[in-house]
């Protein structure tokens, strides 16, 4: 099953027997000004975790395993997630209910505006979620921790994906204690997955721009940015690709920038 849906496919579900449960991942003022009817909101936005140790991690996702109770998400009920294209908060949303196992959730490819462009109406009537008890069942192969990508650093069987922008790649722009990147990862950034109307480009187009960058289906994938969204994009681009071993590195740079004892190059450097 595709992990995107059209405007055209999702009407059709919300007036079949089953209708999945939409999630609004836009900020809270955007989600006021008018939403499909009968979503939620969940706004990820600023929660990020900069120590995926062990206990920090199992601390992080617990907590946001709680809010997805409350927005009523439950294994039995598909879910599409959206917010105004296919955009980085989306996307981050339908990394975590991935990483926490459910069966089927799928992002609206184009977000709002392509469904208002393509006929959708829109209400400003919030509906209050029905809180469900699910907690999901932690999917490991999903996320990478910092000693993960420590231990997969030089194996051939590995690509590391830096989605954030060339200036932060190269080190010219430093959002951590130090510039740079991790050693051996190729820049692919995020914007390139999307198309000039903000869906995701075709799997065709994805593939041409990830296979010449070494980034293959037969490998394990870790992609990372600054905080763990841009790579829940790629991570998405890459599922549509079918990829089967993909991981977010969710500390991303803000937590191997920050750590001195963990290796970086400056991929731009003259020697």
């Amino acid at each position: 099953m595709s992990p995107l849906i059209t405007p055209d496919a999702l009407r059709a579900e919300l007036d079949g027997p089953a209708p999945p449960l939409l999630v609004d991942a836009r900020a809270a003022h955007e989600f006021s000004r008018g939403l499909i009817e009968g979503a939620v909101h969940f706004d990820v936005w600023g929660m990020s975790l900069i120590d995926t140790s062990e206990a920090p991690l199992r601390a992080f996702m617990w907590m946001v395993g709680h809010l997805c109770a409350l927005r009523g998400i439950a294994p039995e009920r598909p879910v599409v997630v959206y917010e105004q294209n296919s955009g980085v908060r989306a996307a981050r949303v339908f990394w975590f209910l991935e990483y926490f196992g459910h069966p089927n959730v799928r992002l609206l490819d184009g977000g709002l505006d392509r469904w208002t462009r393509d006929g959708g109406s829109l209400t400003r009537e919030a509906v209050a979620p029905t809180a469900s008890t699910w907690h999901g069942n932690p999917m490991p192969g999903r996320v990478a921790t910092w000693t993960d990508v420590r231990e997969l650093l030089h194996d051939a069987s590995v690509a590391i994906v830096d989605t954030r922008s060339r200036d932060e790649y190269l080190g010219k722009t430093v959002r951590a204690l130090r510039g740079g990147a991790i050693p051996g990862a190729v820049n692919i950034e995020w914007t390139q997955n999307l198309a000039p109307d903000g869906r995701y480009k075709t799997a065709e187009e994805l593939k041409d721009l990830y296979a010449p960058a070494g980034v293959t289906p037969d490998k394990t994938v870790v992609t990372y940015c600054q905080g763990g969204y841009r790579a829940a994009h790629t991570y998405l681009a890459l599922r549509i690709l079918g990829y089967p071993h993909v991981q977010n590195y969710t500390g991303s740079w803000k937590e191997w920038g920050d750590r001195a004892d963990l290796p970086i190059e400056y991929p731009g450097a003259t020697v």
